[in-house]
């Protein structure tokens, strides 16, 4: 899967992309990243990207020229189709499940806005726009390396175990259950004996209610679309009993 990241601040996007799963992701050329300096598509020698906004009003606005003329180059050096992605609050919420969507593009292009935006005539060369949350942040970098985190994962080859990725939170619609690892006791805390016990089926089972008992605390909203099996309806209904039960 190839991605262009286009942004002012290309050592912020270099270094991140250079480390963990993605960082060998690209190495074994698994994902094809690369990312744009929009100040290299300027044609004064200043190298400026952004102007005051029409109209009046703080902050400053990014130009629409460099950013099509960055499209254009990567559209001729890439070819296309491509999905051009804002960063933007204005965007659709990004999800689990439109991380995996986005997976399934051949090529994605993140814009990085920052000041107050972008032009709104780059909406024109704009295919979709993401938000990652209703926050401010101070610009699009960080957003646009959540989505390629998170869409990376669901690439065939980046993550090492495809079952990791299926049993990730929010896969399903629901948190994960709670991880352990040696040694088996911490102080006087200790592994749960059902993790021990080489008892494979109740292990199962113990994450699937663990799984469950957290999503219901913590994010009961998931419960309404999360895909359940028959098993996981009925731990779901012992515990929403003795939840009712305790109240």
């Amino acid at each position: 899967m190839r991605f262009d990241i286009v942004t002012i601040f290309p050592a912020m996007i270099e270094q991140a992309v250079a480390a963990g799963i993605v960082g060998r992701a690209i190495e074994r050329g698994t994902l094809d990243v690369k990312v744009r300096d929009l100040r290299d598509f300027t044609t004064d020698r200043h190298r400026v990207v952004d102007d005051m906004p029409y109209g009046g009003g703080p902050g400053m606005v990014l130009k629409p020229e460099p950013i099509f003329r960055t499209l254009d180059a990567i559209e001729a050096e890439r070819g296309r189709p491509i999905t051009v992605v804002l960063t933007s609050p204005q965007g659709t919420r990004f999800t689990q499940a439109e991380a995996q969507r986005v997976s399934r593009l051949a090529h994605v292009v993140l814009l990085c806005g920052r000041y107050e935006g972008v032009d709104e005539r780059v909406r024109a060369r704009v295919t979709e726009e993401i938000s990652i949350g209703d926050y401010v942040l101070s610009g699009g970098e960080l957003p646009a390396l959540v989505v390629l985190d998170t869409v990376a994962r669901f690439v065939p080859g980046v993550v090492g175990d495809d079952q990791s990725v299926a049993e990730d939170s929010f896969s399903r619609g629901l948190l994960d259950f709670p991880h352990y690892t040696r040694p088996a006791e911490v102080g006087t805390d200790r592994v749960p004996e059902v993790l021990l016990s080489g008892n494979h089926a109740e292990i199962r089972r113990w994450r699937k209610r663990e799984s469950l008992a957290r999503t219901l605390t913590r994010r009961p909203d998931l419960l309404e679309k999360a895909s359940l099996d028959d098993e996981e309806r009925r731990i779901l209904a012992e515990l929403q009993e003795a939840k009712h039960g305790r109240t």
